[in-house]
């Protein structure tokens, strides 16, 4: 039996970079992440062409995962629309809780990233887009009078969410934007809090 492939320098950037630019932010410096790739720093130019294409790369691979995330975690809800939004915030208190939470890796690289033309800002626009759209689509089948309007809403609170968790710990922040949420629900189309 062979031994498992080592990763080659692509994937080991792009592993080093998207650990190193959440625990330190997309200004870490060049060679930090060389160190941590362990990878020559010609190898960043030829397959990222610099910095910002691998900072690119690295929001590519990471919104993906994040919107499966969204995905497997609503799926699993059930089929009710109510139960898979409300699930989103359940999911996150898990997140904001966890022991290596820095808070949102997209509303950072924004922040830090000041050039208007940066790459970066356009695949954080798609991510939000995409899931503004999972969020609106459940809301639609919810029979929500402004689905995209709640749609809104409820990425604020995600926003909201993500940013207390990471600048006020331990204020449980997933459940106020939880119950929030269900307030957005109730008054909007009349539910009861126990379900449609």
């Amino acid at each position: 039996m062979s031994a498992p492939a080592k990763p080659g320098p692509r994937e080991r950037l792009l592993d080093a970079a998207q650990k190193l630019t959440y625990t330190h932010g997309v200004n870490v410096g060049v060679d930090a992440l060389l160190r941590e790739a362990n990878v020559a720093r010609r190898s960043l130019y030829e397959h990222f062409g610099g910095k910002d294409g691998l900072i690119a790369a690295v929001l590519q691979r990471s919104t993906a995962e994040d919107e499966a995330d969204y995905r497997r975690v609503m799926q699993a809800a059930g089929d009710h629309p109510r139960d898979r939004l409300l699930a989103v915030f359940d999911r996150l208190a898990e997140v904001v809780a966890g022991p290596d939470f820095h808070g949102c890796r997209y509303l950072a690289a924004d922040l830090a990233l000041v050039e208007r033309d940066h790459p970066a800002h356009e695949i954080v626009r798609e991510y939000h887009r995409r899931v503004h759209q999972l969020l609106e689509d459940d809301l639609t089948a919810l029979g929500h009078p402004r689905p995209a309007h709640a749609a809104d809403q409820f990425l604020l609170l995600i926003d909201g969410t993500l940013a207390a968790g990471a600048t006020r710990p331990g204020t449980d922040p997933a459940a106020h934007a939880r119950e929030l949420a269900e307030q957005i629900l109730v008054t909007s189309q009349g539910l009861s809090l126990k379900g449609g």
